[in-house]
């Protein structure tokens, strides 16, 4: 795949660190990666957003952040609060598609999730997964909840005829408890497939070598690691 889309259940499910982990792995492969965020909310100008995040966990070099809003708001919201002109995501795919023609991997983090609205006229990311032709990755909690939200994203995808590149825990609990080791097989059949991948509680925290590890363990051969989820399913003890 030239062209990831990486997209949440909701909003803060562990997006920028599953983003971090595909770049790093991809950057262990010595490809050349490309990193966008169509559109930074929450952060002002000045303050580190969520690219700062993924270079500091990796090291990548070629990173894009479109439109930048200062309130925590979704970024149509955020842009029509500011009085700023909201991102347009025709033109992000425009710059994606050409960042596609020059690196190995395009990796384009969303906001929130798949259907937060970047404009007025209700464009959404996955408006730009469909404009790029682009597979999309699925972070999801581990515990309560988690089941209705990865379901619905997951019929919203089919609908609109995207592809889903598989479904990634995003934070997976030092200690999960029953909720949570018993998400998992249904977190499967939802997506009709095995889980590509589940990154530990505070992955995001750890120093550049040591998370390049954790993403390796973490994510699934199809994204470029050695996470097996048969044998995640066997430390369940259900």
């Amino acid at each position: 795949m030239s062209i990831l889309v990486v997209t949440g259940t909701d909003t803060g499910v562990g997006k920028t660190v599953v983003t971090a982990a595909v770049t790093a792995l991809a950057l262990g492969r010595q490809a050349s990666v490309a990193v966008v965020k169509p559109a930074q909310t929450g952060v002002a100008t000045g303050e580190a957003g969520d690219l700062d995040e993924v270079i500091r966990l990796t090291g990548a070099t070629t990173t894009f952040e479109f439109a930048r809003f200062p309130h925590p708001l979704s970024p149509a919201a955020a842009a029509r609060v500011s009085g700023m002109p909201p991102v347009s995501l025709a033109t992000v795919a425009e710059r994606v598609a050409e960042l596609a023609g020059t690196h190995r991997l395009v990796v384009v983090e969303g906001a929130g999730g798949l259907l937060v609205r970047f404009d007025e006229d209700g464009a959404t990311i996955a408006d730009l997964a469909r404009l790029v032709h682009a597979p999309v990755l699925l972070v999801a909690r581990a515990g309560l909840g988690t089941l209705n939200h990865t379901a619905l994203t997951l019929e919203a995808l089919a609908g609109r005829g995207l592809d889903l590149a598989g479904v990634v825990i995003g934070s997976w609990p030092r200690d999960p408890g029953l909720a949570e080791r018993g998400n998992v097989t249904d977190l499967e059949t939802l997506a009709a497939r095995p889980l590509a991948g589940a990154l530990p509680e505070g992955a995001g925290a750890l120093g550049r070598a040591a998370f390049a590890r954790v993403a390796h363990d973490g994510l699934g051969p199809l994204l470029g690691g050695g996470f097996d989820p048969s044998r995640f399913r066997e430390t369940l003890s259900l």
